[in-house]
């Protein structure tokens, strides 16, 4: 497979963090609320805002969630905290309010849609969770999703970690992330932890559900973007260029914008 792309993470972070300070100066805000998982994604945009000097309020909102996560995010809130005197913390737990939602909507589906379905109900409730305290601090949302994610296979929730206010990391591909993370001296047991969206309860990787690792997918969407096709590859190659292809396919409508049903002006008066 192809080499992937490389940054230089002394000037990208310089870069993301001067972009962080500038847009949220000319909003007229007082920095950012970042959710925290435990993962590397919401370590090092957290990271990259407390390096901005303005407020950064770190959010965790756990639903069942598994210990190591729970574990990893205080760890990595801790570290900041000690680093940044502007970073503060809060959490709300928010299993209760989920096990309400599921005694009010119904369950005649099958399971593997009801599981998915309330999988991307845990990551809207974090929404808005993490929009009501922007609103109360004056605060932008700051989006966690890289590249890869993002604008290649579309692995978010529409309207749940989708939904932000702006997106610092999402020009980075995973292994982007994972360097600059390494270069923020973010904690240990995050960078070397399996990357997983924590939507089930449980400890499956991202890997596991897209079923191909990001290395790959970076390599696999690199190919498509320099216009190669699924023919041209054999074996593995294949195999993840059309893991991709399908991923990316199936969730344009992420990466585009709304449709919006255009009324032709001979029928307006």
């Amino acid at each position: 497979m192809q080499k992937k792309t490389t940054i230089n993470v002394e000037k990208t972070n310089t870069h993301i963090v001067n972009w962080l300070k500038n847009y949220a100066t000319n909003a007229k805000v007082n920095g950012f609320v970042v959710g925290i998982s435990g993962g590397v994604d919401s370590a090092v945009t957290s990271t990259l805002c407390a390096q901005t000097g303005l407020t950064v309020l770190c959010i965790e909102m756990p639903i069942h969630q598994a210990s190591s996560h729970v574990s990893r995010a205080r760890e990595h809130i801790e570290q900041l905290k000690n680093r940044f005197p502007n970073v503060k913390s809060a959490e709300t737990d928010l299993t209760s309010t989920f096990e309400l939602f599921k005694t009010q909507v119904p369950f005649d589906a099958s399971e593997a849609k009801v599981n998915l379905a309330l999988a991307n109900t845990r990551a809207r409730l974090r929404m808005t969770t993490l929009y009501y305290y922007a609103g109360i601090n004056g605060l932008l949302v700051a989006g966690t999703g890289n590249k890869v994610e993002d604008f290649g296979v579309g692995f978010y929730t529409k309207y749940g970690d989708g939904g932000v206010d702006l997106s610092p990391i999402a020009d980075l591909m995973k292994s982007d992330v994972f360097a600059l993370g390494a270069y923020l001296k973010i904690p240990n047991s995050i960078l070397i932890a399996a990357p997983t969206d924590g939507l089930f309860g449980d400890d499956r990787s991202d890997e596991a559900q897209l079923g191909a690792s990001y290395d790959e997918l970076e390599w696999a969407m690199l190919a498509d973007e320099s216009g190669q096709e699924l023919a041209e590859f054999e074996g593995r190659e294949k195999e993840v260029f059309s893991i991709y292809k399908k991923l990316n396919n199936a969730n344009k409508h992420k990466m585009e914008a709304i449709p919006v049903c255009s009324v032709p002006d001979s029928m307006k008066w």
